[in-house]
């Protein structure tokens, strides 16, 4: 008679629960891997889509009811141009019939919607539809057009998901490979079971729910050099690459922010197009305050700040009326007090994006004085954001010494001189000398330029 070996019993037991237990926390691991990957490319995907989407609808109100098709066309095909995961961008009239659409062929006949579920809907009314287009899957965008609380049509952009497929299929691949890494030493772990096989196992199951709820702080410590041991470095060597996948995301998730900003750009550079008296005035404001900026002794990443606020400070412009825009003489009460309301319609632009939440204190008191009478707000002294203070006065600079519509440039001498005057009512004193010392560095022959402090 065989006598009854426990000990072996209890060892194939245990093994093969931790055979399982490995394939499980594996197999788990690896779809809430994917899961989360999938999950915030898409949401990436998705509110950037949004963003262009209701920027341009933003941009497109004064363009229908003004019937500049051109300026209309000129945009859509800048913006598609520079975003090559852009399908389409149709921008519509109240009735569907296309206006523009990046597919001159389309223009003037009527949009048919494509068929699909609704993803998601905002508050303003933008739709966001899945769908199927000739190269792959398409969401559809389209944001109402809404000028003056008046609706004018919608813009329809569709974005592919075809751009992201590469790089979910190739993360996926390596994910794979290292969870069948992981799985295989989980095997040969099992099989030299050891009295201390709980520890190592515990602490595996630890990391899985660390990196399950993305808190992981540290690599597993390895307790031993057999296959455990080797487990524990593989499961460290997959928290590497999980690590730096989300990296990469972060990464992606700034080229998402840096494109949206190069729209902007587009928007602001078409702004400044509208006339011939302001072509280029953003970027001449944006050169003249970096260097004040510099001169002030502002770190890189303030002086960074005020260099993108500048080209922004005037994108409320494009709700302004041409008829104000463009008139010659001064402007009368009601038509100045419209083209005040520039830097509130610029902040509300930017306030539709998170990412460039950061701008909006410039774009919104570059016009506030010194001593409180500027607008919106009324700030004053120290209340006036610092990048403000130092748009308002580049900017200030720059429209005096450019031609206008009402009158011609100033010299740079008399420019400067009713800055000085000006030191302590529109503009800060401290900014005012240290401009007035930097515009001396540049022409040093130019006669020295008084301090400017108490002046005003």
């Amino acid at each position: 008679m065989r006598v009854f070996q426990p000990f072996k019993s209890i060892r194939a037991k245990a093994a093969l629960f931790v055979l399982l237990l490995t394939a499980a926390t594996t197999v788990v691991s690896y779809l809430i891997t994917v899961r989360i990957m999938n999950t915030h490319i898409t949401g990436e995907l998705i509110k950037r889509a949004e963003s262009l989407s209701r920027s341009i609808a933003s941009a497109a109100g004064f363009n229908i009811l003004s019937k500049d098709l051109l300026g209309l066309d000129n945009m859509v095909f800048k913006i598609k141009s520079s975003n090559s995961d852009i399908e389409r961008i149709a921008i519509l009239g109240p009735e569907g019939n296309i206006i523009v659409d990046s597919d001159i062929q389309q223009a003037g006949g009527m949009f048919t919607r494509a068929e699909g579920a609704v993803f998601k809907t905002g508050g303003d009314g933008t739709v966001i539809r899945e769908t199927e287009g000739p190269s792959g899957g398409v969401f559809e965008i389209e944001s109402p057009v809404v000028f003056m609380d008046k609706g004018l049509g919608s813009v329809v952009l569709g974005i592919n998901r075809s751009v992201l497929t590469g790089a979910q299929k190739e993360a996926r691949l390596k994910i794979v490979w290292l969870f069948v890494v992981v799985l295989v030493l989980g095997i040969a772990g099992s099989v030299v079971l050891s009295s201390n096989l709980a520890r190592p196992v515990k602490g595996l199951l630890a990391g899985v729910e660390e990196l399950k709820h993305g808190k992981r702080s540290q690599p597993l410590r390895v307790y031993s050099q057999d296959e455990l041991g080797r487990l524990t470095v593989s499961f460290n060597e997959m928290s590497d690459l999980i690590t730096a996948q989300q990296n990469s995301l972060g990464r992606y998730a700034h080229d998402l922010e840096e494109a949206y900003i190069s729209t902007i750009r587009i928007l602001a550079a078409a702004i400044d197009a509208r006339d011939h008296y302001t072509l280029g005035h953003s970027n001449r404001v944006s050169d003249l305050a970096v260097r004040l900026a510099q001169e002030a002794g502002m770190n890189t990443a303030e002086v960074e700040e005020i260099e993108i606020a500048c080209l922004f400070h005037d994108v409320g412009k494009i709700r302004i009326p041409d008829a104000i825009l463009h008139k010659r003489g001064q402007l009368g009460p009601r038509e100045r007090v419209e083209m005040k309301k520039h830097t509130e319609y610029g902040a509300e632009l930017l306030s539709k994006a998170p990412s460039l939440f950061k701008y909006i204190p410039a774009v919104r008191h570059h016009h506030e004085w010194f001593d409180g009478s500027g607008y919106p707000d009324r700030l004053g002294g120290e209340k006036i954001p610092a990048a403000a203070a130092i748009i308002s006065l580049a900017d200030a600079y720059d429209a005096m010494t450019s031609d206008r519509p009402y009158r011609t440039a100033m010299t740079r001498e008399e420019a400067l001189d009713k800055i000085r005057a000006s030191s302590g009512t529109q503009f800060s004193p401290e900014f005012v000398r240290i401009f007035l010392k930097l515009m001396e560095k540049q022409n040093p022959e130019a006669p020295p330029a008084p301090h400017a402090s108490g002046e005003g």
